[in-house]
């Protein structure tokens, strides 16, 4: 007896509809995302409760001041420059390479915001993790 083969059907996956699901769910996944930024420099802000200042464990600390102009200078010494790259250095070298010790920051009331974050970057660039911004006691009956 002889049979007759049947021909066999050609099965086919309809990837259309998958591939349309797949980027739905691209879509959702990339507008519910949220990104967060951690900051890096943890700030002490300073008490002004006694007037009197800390006491430095280990008693070395650079201090980074900025005049009412955007002016730096770095434990007393004026930096010939009011950038970046120039406060970068003038840290580096007063640090000695030694990102554990405290850096404070003095600015005077008048200093623009912009001169204040960029020292701050510099610390944070520069891997300093104990950052000091230091204030007056507030004068009573302004």
């Amino acid at each position: 007896m002889k049979f007759r083969r049947r021909r066999r059907e050609n099965i086919e996956l309809n990837l259309i509809s998958l591939i349309d699901v797949v980027f739905v769910l691209l879509l959702f996944f990339v507008v519910t995302t949220t990104f967060t930024r951690q900051s890096q420099l943890r700030v002490e802000l300073p008490e002004a409760v006694s007037g009197m200042p800390a006491e430095d464990a280990a008693g070395k600390r650079i201090e980074v001041a900025i005049s009412a102009d955007g002016v730096y200078s770095v434990n007393d010494q004026l930096l010939p420059k009011s950038d970046l790259p120039t406060l970068l250095d003038a840290i580096q070298q007063a640090s000695g390479g030694d990102n554990t010790l405290r850096l404070s920051i003095s600015a005077d009331g008048k200093t623009p915001h912009q001169s204040v974050i960029t020292a701050m970057d510099a610390a944070g660039k520069l891997g300093f993790s104990k950052l000091d911004m230091t204030t007056v006691e507030a004068q009573g009956g302004r």
